[in-house]
């Protein structure tokens, strides 16, 4: 007999559940499942909400039909919990029905009606999630937003586009990352308009999405953010200009290698080695001479990167640096510019910033 709260049966389904494992499908026999399916009308919601995570993802025979009936239950706690169910089913027939409790009379049931949607992850769903964009409640705007994310279709931009101008702060979030995680150019002109939001969480986003694009249409609308107040937000900004390789943005990341933080500083050195543009050696020799070691790590690895013959004088004086690690990476720079590498030697530049929302 197992140990209570032990590894397996009810418990360690639980368990698993409950910490984020949807892929505990092993050692569940029949039984278990019929003890989760015997709770799914139970009181308490955490109970019946994690029953019906357990049967979505072990999909036992009749489980759809299971979680349909639910959907239409007459409480609103048991739609819930089957859209709950359906989401973790991610079966496509459930798509109509998941669409029409977008109409529900209960926000809870609304809301969890657009995530499942989201599992379910299928074009189909676009416009009612885009409907549900609309909605009185803000978290289920925030949840159609986010599944609209999760779909990553191009005809999704429009809609989000209208979704970064709600007067929720999370939904705005939400729909920056939305079009981060799409992947499409034409948003680029509304993430534009985003980098101006009054919430620097939302400016942050943007950039991060505009960084995921990688379109070199972004860099007009990147530069004033390198100058933010907020130091997150040109963090991201500098981030989102070393994806994007653009060398237009040259000008606007060397500004960020005169920034007070020298976490945005070696940021800064970081993307323009990213660009590899000749024309960031001058700012990155300058910045070989920055009161902060990694910084001047930064620089030199970036001026490896660029193998610019214009760096060579200011690598040179490098090699002279009270600091070993500069020292080391101005070497390897110079290699790298003759074409003469040493595999035994390596210069990392890891920039410590955090640009997802």
């Amino acid at each position: 007999m197992p140990m209570p709260g032990g590894g397996g049966g009810i418990a360690g389904v639980m368990r698993d559940v409950t910490h984020g494992n949807r892929d505990h499908k092993s050692g569940v026999d029949a039984a278990t499942l019929g003890a989760f399916r015997a709770v799914l009308r139970d009181d308490n919601r955490c109970v019946r909400n994690i029953a019906a995570r357990v049967l979505g993802n072990h999909n036992p025979a009749g489980t759809y039909e299971l979680f349909i009936g639910l959907l239409r239950d007459a409480k609103p706690g048991l739609r819930e919990t089957g859209a709950i169910g359906l989401g973790e089913l991610e079966d496509s027939r459930a798509i109509g029905p998941l669409g029409d409790a977008l109409d529900d009379a209960e926000a809870a049931v609304r809301a969890r009606a657009a995530w499942a949607l989201g599992e379910i992850d299928e074009a189909a769903a676009i416009d009612p999630l885009a409907r549900a964009l609309k909605d009185r409640a803000p978290e289920v705007r925030r949840a159609a937003v986010w599944a609209l994310g999760e779909i990553e279709n191009v005809r999704a931009v429009r809609p989000l586009g209208e979704a970064l101008n709600d007067a929720s702060l999370d939904v705005r979030l939400t729909a920056a990352w939305a079009l981060g995680e799409i992947e499409d150019e034409s948003a680029v002109p509304l993430l534009a308009t985003a980098a101006k939001d009054r919430e620097p969480r939302v400016r942050q986003a943007a950039a991060w999405a505009l960084g995921q694009i990688e379109s070199a249409q972004a860099v007009a609308a990147l530069g004033p953010l390198v100058r933010d107040p907020a130091i997150e937000v040109r963090k991201a900004a500098i981030w989102a200009l070393g994806e994007i390789e653009a060398g237009s943005g040259v000008t606007v990341v060397a500004v960020g290698l005169k920034d007070d933080d020298s976490d945005v500083r070696v940021l800064a050195a970081w993307a323009l080695g990213e660009i590899e543009d000749a024309s960031a050696v001058e700012p990155l020799v300058a910045a070989l001479k920055d009161p902060d070691i990694d910084v001047r790590v930064a620089a030199a690895w970036a001026l490896g990167e660029i193998e610019s013959p214009l760096a060579l004088d200011g690598l040179k004086a490098a090699q002279q640096d009270q600091s070993g690690a500069v020292r080391r990476a101005a070497s390897w720079a110079l290699r790298q510019i003759d074409d003469d590498d040493n595999p035994r030697v390596h210069v990392h530049v890891r920039p410590r910033v955090k640009v997802k929302s």
